[in-house]
């Protein structure tokens, strides 16, 4: 019987974050000068990872990708400001490249590329105006609300296929059906929060650099969750590539016949993901001739 290890606990700042920079909003917005404001226009490059059944123990793993995005920032002042967002990055894990025996012999792997598009509230540490010299550096804390979408996809001799139609865990099957395995949504909102520093790199632009989390509410990232499906099923039901893509196994237990029912995955913790970005800002709102004080 599989053993799973305990995941890593995602940490739990988004409640935090919001009422500190809730706190803060109200405590600047009334007594804002209007040339504390100013807008940026953003370009991003970065990569992801995720955690979850083909991950479960670590961050900063898998196989990397290179993503891209961009970005709209409206700094409220030197403390507070709110980003509109897109990113698009890819995340992918294999069982084979992990050190526990038990997942290289289940052998499962999967990569998805996830299209998130966010609002967010930035609360800097330090007063920071972009393009001002006296504000050169500053880390800051994030948080806020992303909609995302993705499909998981499985590797059969080199190709990729899309893996939610194939019902790998017996979704829209008649075994499934029995089961109350239901078909996994491809799209879902997350909670994005984690923190990041701002360099001044001249009178109009900046170098940011952050690591942020998505708390999901689906287990299906990596299209791993409950049980393997009955294979002669699978195979009638959804075809021969469905079955191949569903199990793996290097090597059943003795006098294990068919792999129907048993534990494929951990259905108690959704997975998460994750992005390490690095972005250039522009000021768009003032010319680099601005007076800031």
């Amino acid at each position: 019987m599989m053993t799973f290890p305990v995941r890593p606990s995602v940490p739990r700042p988004f409640g935090l974050l919001l009422v500190l920079v809730l706190s803060v909003l109200a405590s600047h917005v009334m007594g804002q000068r209007r040339f504390d404001q100013s807008k940026e226009l953003g370009l991003i490059l970065g990569t992801g990872y995720y955690t979850g059944d083909i991950n479960p123990s670590r961050h900063f793993s898998g196989r990397y990708h290179v993503g891209f995005g961009g970005f709209f920032r409206y700094n409220l002042d030197s403390r507070i400001s709110f980003r509109g967002q897109f990113f698009q990055g890819t995340v992918e894990a294999w069982d084979e490249d992990s050190d526990l025996a038990w997942q290289q012999n289940r052998n499962l792997h999967f990569r998805n590329t996830i299209r998130e598009g966010s609002l967010l509230a930035e609360l800097n540490y330090y007063d920071h105006k972009i393009g001002n010299p006296d504000d050169h550096f500053a880390a800051y804390l994030f948080t806020g609300l992303a909609f995302y979408s993705h499909m998981p996809e499985g590797s059969v001799d080199g190709n990729w296929f899309a893996l939610a139609p194939l019902g790998t865990e017996g979704q829209g099957t008649t075994w499934g059906e029995a089961r109350g395995i239901e078909s996994y949504k491809t799209s879902g909102l997350a909670l994005p929060f984690g923190f990041g520093f701002k360099v001044n790199i001249g009178p109009f632009a900046a170098f940011n650099l952050e690591w942020g989390m998505r708390k999901t509410w689906t287990d299906y990232l990596d299209d791993v969750s409950t049980v393997y499906a009955d294979p002669v099923v699978l195979l009638q039901e959804k075809g021969e590539l469905a079955v191949s893509l569903a199990d793996a196994t290097i090597e059943w237990p003795a006098g294990a016949d068919s792999p129907a029912g048993l534990q494929r995955g951990d259905p108690g913790v959704n997975d998460a993901y994750g992005f390490v970005m690095a972005s250039l800002s522009f000021r768009v709102s003032k010319k680099p001739t601005t007076c800031w004080n």
